[in-house]
């Protein structure tokens, strides 16, 4: 790696910060149903690195790429990206929030255009066309944004006729990747692989109906949360995306095989 990308700054993971958590896999995790809080991963970095072994059959595969939500799964696809020597790029995908509660998802929109609407929240709420186009808009310019600061000025990968692998952090409603599994359809994939580190049944089943091939790492009874499953969920900024992608691309450009280390966040604003 160049001087310029050893300057670049890692995450700096706290040993007393994780000290006391214990972390279980799969299988110990889907057997415990008293524990609220059921660790299933150290960090996001971690989970990549165990898909890699789940996806190992698209090493080098030159009609293949990843695509990662941002910000987390960035995290996760960056990890996929180098052990799997394959290209890296984001697919922007937005939560559309309910107009008194943005927290509570009625949908989502893509990049490309598609939106998935979650039909029970949606029924709930009986928008009018006016508010449904108003929160729409809203995530659409964030969009805009995002595309701009991720990709400086990078075009937007053809998908056609070619192997998709669609990553996240974890899922839990899935409001993001449908509407990232809709709109990427719509862009004409050979084929469309998720990978998703954890999850609940009855999501990742629907997940399973909608792509080729699921890559899930854990499944855990009871799920109460993506984060709950991690002993370091701390949040991915906008320039760590940036310096990820910008790391997966030289790593593949150099024919480089980095050792698997986990980019740390930089104190500050989270501003290019």
């Amino acid at each position: 790696m160049r001087a310029a990308e050893q300057k670049i700054l890692f995450r700096r993971h706290s040993a007393a910060r994780n000290e006391n958590r214990t972390v279980l896999d799969s299988s110990s995790a889907a057997g415990d149903k008293g524990t609220s809080r059921i660790m299933i991963f150290q960090n996001r970095e971690e989970a990549g690195r165990r898909l890699v072994e789940k996806l190992i059959h698209y090493r080098e595969h030159p009609a293949t790429l990843i695509l990662a939500l941002p910000r987390g799964g960035v995290a996760v696809g960056y990890q996929l990206s180098v052990g799997l020597h394959l290209p890296l790029d984001v697919f922007i995908a937005r939560k559309i929030g309910a107009p008194d509660n943005p927290e509570y998802a009625l949908g989502a929109v893509g990049e490309s255009g598609g939106i998935y609407w979650n039909p029970t929240a949606r029924a709930a709420y009986r928008l009018s066309p006016a508010d449904i186009e108003r929160v729409i808009q809203s995530q659409r310019d964030e969009i805009v944004r995002r595309q701009a600061l991720y990709r400086q000025n990078r075009p937007f990968p053809t998908l056609e006729d070619r192997t998709v692998i669609l990553v996240d952090d974890g899922i839990a409603t899935g409001s993001t990747f449908f509407a990232a599994i809709l709109s990427i359809r719509q862009l004409g994939p050979r084929r469309l692989v998720g990978a998703i580190p954890v999850g609940p049944r009855d999501t990742l089943q629907l997940v399973e109906e909608r792509v080729d091939e699921l890559a899930v790492l854990a499944v855990p009874d009871p799920f109460w949360a993506v984060g709950n499953h991690y002993a370091d969920f701390s949040q991915v900024t906008d320039r760590e995306v940036v310096e990820y992608l910008n790391l997966a691309e030289e790593a593949l450009r150099t024919h480089a095989r980095p050792s698997f280390h986990e980019p740390v966040r930089r104190e500050g604003s989270n501003q290019l």
